[in-house]
C-alpha cells in the first residue's frame, strides 16, 4: 500500500470515514483475488490524480470480516464511495478507471 492509499481496519474505519472532509472510496479486497490485484494500480493512480477531491482506502476482507459483513460484501472487489460517513455509491467487480472517476465526480 502506498502513502496515497490508506489501510482501513475495524479499529480505524469509522473514524476515517466519518471524520473525512472528503468523500472516501473504499476498496474491499483480498490478496488472493486476481481482479483485486489488477485494480490496485488503478486505485493508486486515482489516489494521486484526484488528491484533494477523494481519499482512497482499502479493507482486506480476510483480516476484517466484520466490516465485510457489516457492508454486505458478497463479491470482491467491491468499491463503496462514502460521503459524510454514509454510503452514496457502490460498484462490484473490476471496472475501468473512467467508470470509477465518473462515480467519484457524480458524488462530489
Amino acid at each position: 500500500m502506498s502513502a496515497n492509499v490508506i489501510e482501513l481496519t475495524s479499529e480505524n474505519f469509522s473514524e476515517k470515514i466519518s471524520n473525512s472532509a472528503l468523500p472516501v472510496l473504499v476498496d474491499f479486497w483480498a490478496s488472493w483475488c486476481g481482479p483485486c490485484l489488477m485494480l490496485a494500480p488503478v486505485l493508486e493512480e486515482l489516489a494521486v490524480e484526484m488528491e484533494g477531491k477523494v481519499l482512497v482506502g482499502k479493507v482486506n476482507v480476510d483480516e476484517n470480516r466484520q466490516l465485510a459483513e457489516q457492508f454486505g460484501i458478497m463479491s470482491i472487489p467491491t468499491l463503496i464511495l462514502f460521503r459524510d460517513g454514509q454510503e452514496v455509491s457502490r460498484i462490484v467487480g473490476l471496472r475501468p478507471k473512467e467508470e470509477l472517476v465518473k462515480m467519484i465526480n457524480e458524488a462530489t
